[in-house]
């Protein structure tokens, strides 16, 4: 049962996370109102923390409750999505940052973020919706080295 309850918590990790991103992208623009801002860094916060659900899980499901470290380790796809999963995690640094310094801006104020934010968060989406494919893929038995 606690593999059920870890792999539950895994997949759920990555939909708060894909849902947290799509609501950073639903708001965000170059300015915004005061609420607006501290309701993107919340919405960081929650994205930030289902990424740490989702390492920690996906740690356990490696370590701990799924096959042999070995079996993920001969799977080139296994990498891909680690690699993947890696880069998303530091292309949201920027915007994350921009998002906290913003956060204390009065609600009659205007905050302020460079377009470059609204770039890496649909970069940012569009790697995090190709984990799940290469996870179906891994899970059929593609990727392995000969």
């Amino acid at each position: 049962m606690p593999e059920v309850i870890i792999s539950y918590l895994h997949y759920a990790a990555f939909a708060a996370m894909a849902s947290a991103l799509s609501l950073e992208m639903f708001l965000y623009r170059t300015e915004v109102a005061g609420t607006v801002a501290r309701r993107l860094a919340r919405i960081d916060a929650v994205f930030g923390a289902s990424a740490l659900v989702m390492l920690g899980t996906g740690l356990m499901r490696l370590f701990i409750f799924g096959k042999p470290v070995s079996y993920y380790m001969k799977n080139g796809l296994f990498h891909v999505k680690i690699t993947l999963f890696v880069l998303i995690v530091l292309l949201s640094i920027y915007p994350t940052i921009t998002f906290i310094k913003n956060r204390m801006t009065p609600s009659d104020g205007k905050a302020v973020y460079p377009g470059a934010v609204g770039i890496l968060l649909k970069i940012e989406m569009v790697i995090l919706l190709a984990i799940p494919l290469l996870a179906v893929m891994m899970a059929r038995g593609y990727g392995f080295k000969g």
